[in-house]
């Protein structure tokens, strides 16, 4: 009996600074190393050079020039199910959402979280509202619906109109193979290379509005102003906004309207391999996002042994 063949569209492999990149990427690491795992056949746009995923086929698809938007719907609407279809692929799986209208073989699609129907601040113009209906639209038409948690599918249930029998959860692990490194020369190099104050409450994230950054800000200037230990410093993980915008504050303003001057740390991107350690080394991890499909940092800090404070 052959074994089941599943096309992936590979959008946002090589992407790791997308919630989306990371997610594909761990599991092409992974799914191949199962007993039994099927054919994986990874569909790349053109120019995209894919990891070494050992056991998994990678083909090239064509897109036409045009804007970087309408190029991305070609590849999904109509570039990846043709290329499914050609290869004799059993199922197409799109690992974010975007599940063409046209579906040539079941489709599969993860629906990670609806904030685009959801957050109005994320609707965004017509373009991207049109989009969100389209990638709504054929979601419903999809043969199953992966959500990364308990509340996604609640939500994919409710907002989508899709049965409930129809959307299987299948939660996150953490982004890691095996324990993370989180001994006293890890923690050591982490806070060297990123330059950390010995005691910290950490937040790792976007700046985007939805994750709620000046409530960590605020939080942390009440708790200096009612006494509290101010060797603790507040570190702000992540890449910072290029301007100020109101729909990505900038926390440095933020912090300078609090009065907090140097006590924040700002140590920008940091690196997957090194996030265990840092996670490690806080005092307590802080993430009181309003709105999240499954909230991957707050796996990780658990992981890490760190406390959390975060929101429901």
């Amino acid at each position: 009996m052959s074994r089941l063949q599943i096309a992936i569209n590979g959008w946002f492999v090589g992407q790791p600074a997308a919630g989306s990149g990371q997610y594909i990427h761990y599991l092409l690491s992974y799914l191949p190393r199962l007993p039994a795992a099927p054919r994986l056949t990874l569909l790349l746009p053109p120019g995209v050079v894919a990891p070494d995923y050992p056991g998994v086929e990678v083909v090239q698809v064509g897109v036409p020039p045009g804007p970087a938007a309408l190029r991305k719907l070609w590849w999904e609407q109509a570039g990846v199910p043709v290329a499914a279809r050609a290869c004799a692929a059993d199922v197409l799986w799109v690992p974010y959402w975007a599940a063409p209208w046209w579906q040539p073989l079941p489709v599969c699609v993860t629906v990670h979280d609806l904030i685009p129907r959801l957050l109005p601040a994320y609707r965004g113009g017509v373009f991207q509202r049109a989009y969100t209906a389209l990638v709504s639209a054929s979601a419903r038409r999809a043969a199953a619906v992966i959500a990364v948690s308990h509340a996604a599918k609640r939500d994919i249930v409710a907002h989508l109109d899709i049965a409930p029998a129809r959307v299987h959860v299948v939660h996150h692990g953490p982004n890691t193979f095996g324990a993370p490194a989180t001994d006293a020369a890890a923690r050591a190099a982490v806070a060297q290379r990123y330059g950390l104050p010995a005691r910290y409450f950490l937040y790792l994230g976007g700046f985007d509005v939805r994750k709620n950054v000046e409530s960590v800000l605020r939080a942390y200037a009440r708790y200096l102003a009612q006494g509290g230990d101010s060797t603790v410093r507040l570190v702000l993980a992540g890449q910072l906004p290029t301007r100020e915008r109101a729909f990505m504050p900038d926390p440095r303003r933020q912090a300078a309207r609090l009065g907090l001057g140097d006590a924040v740390h700002y140590c920008g991107f940091v690196a997957d391999e090194d996030k265990p350690a840092l996670y490690a080394g806080a005092v307590a991890f802080l993430f009181p996002s309003r709105y999240e499909g499954f909230g991957m940092p707050v796996l990780e800090a658990m992981a890490a042994g760190t406390p959390v404070i975060t929101a429901r």
